[in-house]
């Protein structure tokens, strides 16, 4: 949708309508004081209730279409604001691309916009004030029987997983080809059509190629850029049992595609775990964690979170003691934490199916796992978990849910 600039400029100059809201806003750089977040929260939400979604563009006025335009401050301050307000004021969280671009002025001096777009949404989306869509150039609240039916066909819809949509702002040329290449192996089928057979190229709704939410997490060098800022890994490492700025040994922010971000993670974790052991002739080190079940945690953790959920992101911490995992989402469907070791669940079928195509391989010699595939195991990483904490003689590992939105999966050092 307005793929260059001046396509999205001449449609500012035509005005606003079903596809289109200009927006002149007040900033600083804390983030929006007008207009009111719940204004803001309505426009987003009845754009991805409509058919096609929409863009947003800060930075203009409405009524004269005048480019005004915003100052660095403001800029970081709105972008703060709108992060804020399609993760917390929208339900479900809404995932939106965000985006600087400069337009001229009246006396042709460049001027810094935000452009937001809103994709249309396989869910049904909730502001403040009610469920809203998008009519002309204006929004409304949807009577009940439109809502009922929206309802009905999105819940139908939703047979077309998140993993599966395409990511606005993208294109074949999005993907690194190094990455690509890594995924396809050896074909004769043309490159572009085997990458629509396989996933990571789908069809926008406009009916243009773009990547999918998979394609981007595979495929793309840097997936907390493109979908959302949530998709990476956060590891910190503390010196005991509390996390305390004051024992924080080590901070990282694992980003790249996602098979990537998981050998990343184990290897953060496999070198904060070890713990020094005495023997004679000579000291050695031993793992504080079943290095498996460290592994199985990760990948669980990585394939199975919400990537809807744009502004969280899985959270890893390293004590003396434990390891917890820290992934978003609620448990789909019937399943619970107590069934979690009995029962096989997939959130994400597309990116399992991809990443299943990739071997991994890990640079030491006294690794208990040195290569495989990262899907080896599928439908047996949870019982993994359990089986290897035990043999090392550790407590047993715990799932906890909090607030239907973030799963914890604790793992015990041995004692």
């Amino acid at each position: 949708m307005f793929d260059t600039i001046e396509e999205l400029a001449a449609h500012i100059r035509l005005g606003e309508d079903s596809l289109l809201e200009l927006k002149l806003v007040t900033a600083t750089r804390k983030g929006i004081t007008s207009p009111h977040p719940d204004s803001l929260a309505q426009e987003f939400v009845a754009f991805a209730n409509s058919l096609k979604g929409g863009v947003v563009v800060f930075g203009v006025e409405d009524k004269t279409r005048e480019i005004v335009g915003l100052t660095i401050e403001e800029a970081d301050g709105a972008e703060l604001s709108i992060r804020n307000i399609l993760n917390d004021s929208i339900r479900p969280p809404l995932t939106a691309s965000i985006t600087r671009i400069e337009l001229p002025d009246t006396m042709g001096i460049a001027r810094l916009l935000l452009r937001v777009d809103v994709p249309r949404s396989l869910f049904v989306h909730k502001a403040p004030g009610g469920f809203f869509e998008r009519i002309g150039s204006s929004k409304r609240e949807m009577s009940i029987p439109l809502l009922e039916r929206l309802m009905q066909q999105r819940n139908q819809s939703r047979l077309v997983l998140f993993d599966e949509m395409p990511v606005p702002g993208t294109s074949p040329d999005s993907l690194d080809p190094d990455l690509t290449d890594k995924l396809i192996g050896d074909s004769e089928v043309p490159y572009e059509e085997l990458l629509h057979k396989m996933g990571i190229l789908c069809t926008n709704p406009e009916g243009r190629a773009a990547c999918s939410v998979a394609g981007v997490l595979l495929a793309t060098s840097r997936p907390d850029q493109i979908l959302h800022s949530g998709a990476c890994i956060e590891a910190v490492h503390y010196a005991g049992t509390e996390r305390d700025s004051d024992l924080q040994v080590t901070y990282r922010r694992i980003m790249g595609p996602i098979d990537r971000q998981i050998l990343d993670a184990f290897d953060f974790v496999r070198w904060t775990m070890l713990r020094p052991a005495t023997k004679e002739p000579a000291r050695i080190e031993r793992p504080a964690f079943s290095e498996k079940a460290v592994f199985e945690g990760i990948v669980n953790a990585v394939v199975h979170r919400d990537y809807s959920m744009s502004g969280s992101k899985i959270r890893l911490f390293v004590f003396s003691d434990r390891l917890e995992i820290y992934s978003p989402g609620s448990l789909p469907n019937t399943l619970t934490v107590e069934t979690l070791p009995h029962r096989q669940y997939t959130r994400n079928e597309m990116l399992v199916g991809l990443l299943g195509r990739l071997k991994f391989e890990i640079d030491a010699p006294d690794a208990p796992i040195r290569r495989g595939r990262f899907m080896e195991s599928r439908g047996e990483g949870v019982p993994i978990i359990f089986r290897e904490s035990k043999k090392l003689g550790a407590p047993p590992p715990k799932y906890e849910l909090f607030d239907d939105q973030e799963l914890r999966l604790t793992i015990y050092a041995q004692p």
